[in-house]
């Protein structure tokens, strides 16, 4: 039996992070990158903020060079599109290094991590020019939003290609009464989603534990997007062993939501 392939793309800011805290350029985000697509991630994410605490604009163009090597595996750029997004963006276009997906994320510029999604309608009129310039450069539109029905339609009048759906509310309800509620309410909005032409991506705080219910509830995500924990796991696992762990939980995920193995 086939199934449904949900992307794994691998967030590589926390590498960036460890790195940032001395001058000797270790651990290498390049050489991280390389071992996670050797393990078979489908693609690497980045997520440049203005005061680079830890991807820094001289990375990407880097990352971008290191993906040229290997056809069929994604650079998915993400951040907010009124700071300095769209001139990192544009720098790669300009010099034809491969991006294919930027993803619209409403976060300020000193904010800790991203805590929501953008507002539809009220955003709309700002976001509609950005959606269009990432379109004529060729580029796929995920817009990061909250797991709601209603906006969903907007985001494809937008011109919006894919939503990546916040899955904090969902990690943090994780093993308590709540998660049960938590997935109904993510299904939902993958479908409304489905329902208005848009594809979906998933991403924050998904892990190890939470991973396989949520696909198997969700099968038509496009791609997961993760970053923190699955750098930490890296950090007792190894990149290779941990890249095989979180893809294991993608299939998984695919074979439940199929009936093709049993749950428990």
């Amino acid at each position: 039996m086939s199934f449904i392939t949900t992307a794994l793309s691998v967030n590589l800011n926390k590498v960036a992070l460890v790195r940032n805290t001395r001058h000797l350029g270790i651990p290498s985000v390049t050489r991280a990158a390389t071992l996670c697509l050797q393990a078979g991630a489908h693609g690497i994410t980045v997520h440049p903020r203005p005061d680079e605490r830890h991807i820094r604009a001289s990375d990407v163009p880097e990352l971008a060079t290191l993906l040229q090597a290997w056809p069929g595996r994604e650079f998915n750029i993400e951040g907010n599109p009124f700071h300095n997004l769209m001139d990192v963006v544009g720098q790669l276009v300009a010099a034809k290094l491969p991006v294919h997906q930027v993803t619209f994320v409403p976060d300020a510029e000193g904010q800790f991590t991203s805590d929501h999604g953008w507002r539809l309608p009220e955003d709309a009129a700002a976001l509609k020019p950005l959606i269009d310039q990432a379109h004529a450069w060729g580029l796929r539109v995920s817009l990061f939003m909250d797991a709601e029905t209603d906006p969903m339609a907007a985001a494809k009048a937008l011109g919006a290609d894919r939503v990546e759906l916040y899955t904090e509310p969902y990690a943090a309800a994780w093993g308590t009464a709540a998660q049960t509620e938590q997935l109904a309410r993510f299904a939902a909005a993958a479908q409304a989603a489905l329902a208005a032409g848009l594809q979906v991506n998933a991403g924050h705080d998904l892990n190890l534990d939470n991973l396989t219910a949520f696909i198997a509830h969700m099968p038509q995500v496009s791609e997961v997007s993760i970053g923190h924990a699955l750098i930490a796991d890296a950090l007792e696992q190894g990149y290779s062993a941990t890249v095989h762990n979180y893809l294991r939980c993608l299939t998984v995920g695919q074979q439940l939501a199929q009936g093709s193995v049993a749950v428990g």
